[in-house]
C-alpha cells in the first residue's frame, strides 16, 4: 500500500517516529447520543435518582455500559443532584438572634448546665435564669 508520492506506509512511519499500529488504529467508541437520551428520559421520570441508580436501570435494560461512563454523562448533562442541607442547620439559620434588652427586666434566658454541687441530687442538671438588661440602666 502506497501513500501519495510512491512511499509505503511502513517506510513513512519509519522515517517519522510513528508506529504503524497507530496509523491503522480505528476507534471502537460509539456515539453516546442514544445513551444520553435514555439517561435524560430516566432522570425526567425519576427526579431523585442518582447516577448509580440510573446505571443499574440501564444494566437491567440490557445496556453494556460502565458506571464511570454513566457518571460522566450524568454530570455532563447537568443532572447532578443537589446536596440536601440537614434540617437542624436550616432551622438554626432561620432562627432569630437574641433580641437586645431595651429596658431593665426586658429579656430573660434560661441556661441548663450540670452542677458539680448537686452531684448526689436526683436531678443531674440545674436550671438558672439570667436577666439581660441594657447597660444604660
Amino acid at each position: 500500500m502506497l501513500l501519495g508520492r510512491g512511499v509505503s506506509i511502513r517506510r513513512a512511519c519509519r522515517v517519522l517516529p510513528f508506529d504503524t499500529s497507530s496509523y491503522h488504529y480505528q476507534s471502537r467508541r460509539t456515539d453516546p447520543a442514544f445513551l444520553k437520551k435514555r439517561i435524560k428520559e430516566i432522570c425526567e421520570t425519576h427526579v431523585r435518582y442518582g447516577y448509580r441508580r440510573v446505571y443499574h436501570i440501564l444494566r437491567w435494560e440490557g445496556w453494556v455500559v460502565n458506571a464511570k461512563k454513566v457518571y460522566r454523562l450524568y454530570r455532563d448533562l447537568g443532572l447532578q443532584l443537589r446536596n440536601k442541607t440537614p434540617k437542624r442547620r436550616v432551622k438554626a439559620k432561620l432562627r432569630e438572634d437574641r433580641a437586645p434588652a431595651i429596658r431593665p427586666n426586658d429579656v430573660w434566658a434560661m441556661e441548663l448546665g450540670a452542677s458539680a454541687l448537686l452531684r448526689f441530687a436526683t436531678s443531674p442538671c440545674t436550671i438558672s435564669w439570667r436577666r439581660y438588661a441594657s447597660s444604660a440602666f
